[in-house]
């Protein structure tokens, strides 16, 4: 009676333990992902994450089109896709030595110092003293074209531009800083040759102090580790560029590591006078606009200055323009035809009242300095009150 059970009750027993099985594992796969979709929801940069990565593959598919190696979003951790979402193609680049005016000795420098390795890396292999530095500094006031001539070395050089934001560095999680941190270099490595760009420099690696927070200095020793290594390493193509005007809250672990420093100092009057060409080269300027003696009046302006003189003086005489043709009674808004490229005498006309006059850019420069005037008694104010 027993042995005629027997295997039914083995059967019994082994679909008894398959079943079991069964709702086990699919209690868990249910526990699982929903466990995941709650820590995705309550996690507040679950969709910075999300769009990182789409950036991210939008970027890699662009370098694939023109890159000999193929790139894949699975071919990068997490970490390092949060970066590549900050990465910029050499195509992406609109920005030239050409579009830089009044720099030519530092263009020079940096074209020989850093372009010519990198683009003749075959060459500049022979010797370990020919190659470009693994770490190049941009220093000098605000708006004299650091970031500019950063983009421009990319382009030239034909190298992958990681134009890091250090906002992408901090997180809440303990751990995570540094493995973001670790990620730049790795990623760097695996899309070199690269430039890891880092604006306002010293706004991240400054001078480390006693009351430094403990992740912060975590997250400095781990970049300053890991940036040890690229030095170290011969064939890697990788350089870490910074650009800062407060070169003296730098930490000196950081300026060792930079020994290539470039000064961008504020232009002098043949500077000047060719960022005003540069600025200008495209517009319509009446013979009474003087580009050198615009340059002799404005001294300690930069490039930027310079530019926003240009566009104000433009935008002054563009005003006047629609104040005439909108303010005619005949004239209605909605028939108003901007035809600027017409050759009857209208269009001559209207191209003439457009052009910039030298009274224009003397106007916007007595603004300019007014403003500038009254920003820096503000400065003085705030200072003295601080004392």
């Amino acid at each position: 009676m027993w042995k005629m059970d027997s295997p039914v009750v083995d059967g019994g027993s082994r679909g008894h333990i398959l079943a079991m099985v069964v709702r086990v594992c699919a209690v868990t796969a249910i526990t699982y992902y929903s466990a995941k979709w709650m820590l995705g929801a309550l996690d507040p940069n679950s969709k910075v994450r999300k769009r990182a990565k789409q950036v991210a593959e939008q970027q890699l598919r662009k370098l694939n089109s023109s890159a000999a190696q193929k790139f894949r979003a699975r071919d990068f951790n997490e970490h390092e896709v949060m970066i590549a979402s900050h990465l910029v193609t050499p195509e992406d680049i609109d920005v030239s030595w050409s579009d830089i005016a009044g720099l030519d000795a530092v263009i020079q420098e940096l074209r020989e110092t850093v372009v010519l390795p990198v683009r003749h890396r075959e060459l500049f292999r022979r010797s370990q003293l020919w190659r470009a530095p693994k770490g190049v500094l941009l220093h000098g006031p605000p708006g004299c074209g650091k970031t500019l001539i950063a983009k421009a070395i990319a382009k030239d050089a034909g190298m992958r531009f990681i134009n890091l934001d250090v906002a992408v560095l901090t997180d809440k999680w303990y751990g995570e800083s540094q493995k973001l941190a670790t990620a730049v270099f790795t990623l760097a490595q695996k899309l070199q040759p690269c430039i890891i760009f880092i604006d306002e420099i010293e706004s991240f690696l400054r001078m480390r102090g006693s009351g430094d927070h403990e992740a912060t200095a975590m997250m400095k020793t781990q970049f300053m580790l890991q940036w040890d290594g690229l030095m170290s390493s011969a064939n890697s193509c990788v350089l870490v560029l910074g650009a800062t005007n407060r070169p003296q809250d730098l930490d000196r672990a950081i300026l060792r590591r930079m020994p290539a420093q470039f000064h961008i100092g504020v232009p002098h009057d043949s500077q000047r006078q060719a960022i005003l060409q540069l600025i200008l080269q495209s517009e319509q300027l009446n013979p009474s606009v003087d580009l050198k003696e615009l340059a002799r009046l404005t001294p300690g302006f930069s490039g930027s200055d310079l530019r926003e003189l240009c566009r104000h003086a433009s935008m002054y005489r563009m005003r006047l323009f629609m104040r005439e043709k909108l303010g005619e009674g005949n004239l209605a808004k909605e028939e108003f035809q901007w035809d600027f490229e017409s050759k009857d005498q209208q269009g001559l006309q209207d191209c003439q009242q457009l052009e910039i006059h030298m009274d224009d850019l003397l106007k916007s420069l007595t603004a300019m300095k007014v403003s500038k005037f009254q920003a820096h008694n503000v400065l003085i104010e705030k200072d003295l009150e601080l004392d």
